[in-house]
């Protein structure tokens, strides 16, 4: 089973950092290039504990259904989001944000799981980790550029 580990400094106030990291909207504009869209559930503003969300998007040439459900959540500090329905045999997709002098540190733990036995275990190793760390490195560089300009105002106010 993968497991992902990213970490990401941004300059800027733990809260702001936050409640970007659970903006579906800005979630969107950092995978246009999926065409993903928020189609059930939570669509818009900020996700909260309980609530889920069904994303719509291109992966892999094939559009594709994933909803996660937020089945943890400490303010300003933590939240995890967990497949409910989608592709993945399972999904945990853990948030930690820890204040520093100089701004918010992110923590980023993702695990997966796939289908198909020792051919799903070796696209998993051979692709399908990097392809997932590549979309939060995305992520997370499009949350840093709006919690670190003024552009945040436009998500959050």
């Amino acid at each position: 089973m993968p497991l992902i580990h990213l970490t990401t400094v941004i300059h800027a106030p733990l809260h702001r950092v936050f409640d970007l990291s659970r903006s579906i909207t800005l979630h969107k504009r950092s995978m246009e290039h999926l065409k993903e869209e928020a189609i059930k559930g939570r669509t818009s503003g900020l996700i909260e504990y309980d609530e889920t969300v069904t994303w719509r998007a291109k992966h892999l040439n094939k559009m594709r259904q994933l909803t996660m459900k937020i089945t943890a959540m400490q303010k300003d500090h933590y939240f995890c989001d967990e497949m409910v329905d989608g592709d993945f045999t399972f999904m945990k997709h853990e948030h930690f944000f820890r204040e520093i002098a100089n701004g918010t540190v992110v923590i980023d733990i993702m695990e997966f799981g796939t289908p198909y036995g020792r051919v799903g275990r070796w696209f998993e190793k051979l692709y399908l980790k990097k392809y997932m760390q590549r979309l939060l490195a995305l992520r997370n560089n499009i949350i840093k550029e709006y919690a670190e300009s003024e552009k945040w105002r436009v998500i959050l106010d």
